[in-house]
């Protein structure tokens, strides 16, 4: 029997080069041979904490190839019990004989991922001169959401805001060593009309992102709001970008950010410009001007985790 491969979250951290995966990631979503079936999303009730919790499951397979699927919880309220809100594990599989090759921890492996995802929809959407970053949201995704549009993008300026002060201070001081700037801010308001790329990754059921304050030529990069019942910016914001989503099987279904426009008719569904399918394989145009405010939403997608899952693999075994 094959050696199963333990792959931790700590290798995952250390041996990460955002253009290597974001490059990975681009590759599988222009791969018209992966197979990806709509992931099964339960909320079950939670009494002890008086709130509903989340089950995912993310399958995806490349026939004769790779397969893999990822299990993961959310408890939104963890950060009580000093827990991430998002746990669990990736089994990737030898899709030829069905073997497990590896087991990932899932909580790393989805932070760069999404963070990855969000900086290849950057690399289309936001100007390729865009130096300056407003990161809304203070957990584990922040960290590597800046890092990775960096990666895309000459961003020389970084502004963070998060509910706890202290919590956006420790942000800056761990990317002290970054070759960006990054300070904490007290109030959205400051910052948010004076940047390129504004990225938000939070659980909040309020619009954070308000229309009149966005100007010509920003890019919005919705990560958080993953439930009907949650959004990120407001109907304005909505009506005054061009639209894209990561994939129409998920976006359309999932999040508050696309969802609540589309039923109180801010949105339509043929207003949404294209999603990550269309445009790596150049289907359809990304940014066309820059004073256009382009907007991407994330709900995340099981080609990605495969892809991620692919680039780790390669490098714990140097394959």
């Amino acid at each position: 029997m094959d050696k199963i491969e333990q792959i931790s979250n700590e290798f995952i951290e250390n041996n990460t080069n955002f253009m290597e995966l974001i490059s990975e990631i681009k590759i599988h979503f222009s791969d018209n041979a992966v197979i990806v079936p709509m992931r099964h999303h339960h909320d079950f009730p939670n009494p002890v904490v008086n709130a509903d919790s989340t089950l995912l499951l993310m399958p995806a397979w490349n026939p004769s190839k790779t397969a893999g699927v990822k299990i993961v919880t959310i408890s939104p309220e963890n950060g009580q019990y000093n827990l991430p809100s998002i746990q669990g594990t990736y089994i990737y599989f030898d899709a030829i004989k069905g073997s497990i090759k590896a087991i990932l921890e899932a909580k790393s492996l989805t932070a760069k991922r999404t963070a990855a995802t969000s900086a290849l929809a950057s690399s289309f959407l936001s100007k390729k001169n865009a130096t300056s970053l407003l990161m809304i949201g203070t957990g584990a995704l922040s960290k590597n959401l800046i890092k990775a549009h960096a990666a895309v993008r000459p961003i020389t300026k970084v502004y963070v805001w998060g509910r706890n002060l202290e919590k956006a201070k420790a942000i800056c001081n761990a990317l002290k060593h970054e070759k960006f700037s990054v300070t904490a801010i007290q109030r959205i308001e400051e910052k948010i009309s004076e940047v390129d790329i504004i990225s938000c990754a939070t659980l909040s059921k309020e619009p954070l992102i308000f229309g009149k304050h966005l100007k010509p030529g920003q890019h919005i990069d919705l990560v958080g709001a993953y439930k009907k019942d949650m959004r990120e910016a407001d109907d304005e914001a909505i009506m005054k970008a061009t639209v894209f989503i990561d994939t129409f099987q998920g976006g359309l279904k999932e999040s508050g950010d696309i969802v609540i426009p589309l039923q109180n008719g801010t949105l339509k569904e043929e207003d949404i410009k294209a999603d990550l399918f269309q445009l790596c394989n150049h289907q359809k145009d990304g940014r066309i001007s820059d004073s256009e405010i382009t907007l991407f939403k994330s709900v995340g997608h099981a080609i990605e985790d495969l892809a991620a899952a692919n680039y780790f693999y390669n490098k714990f075994t140097h394959e």
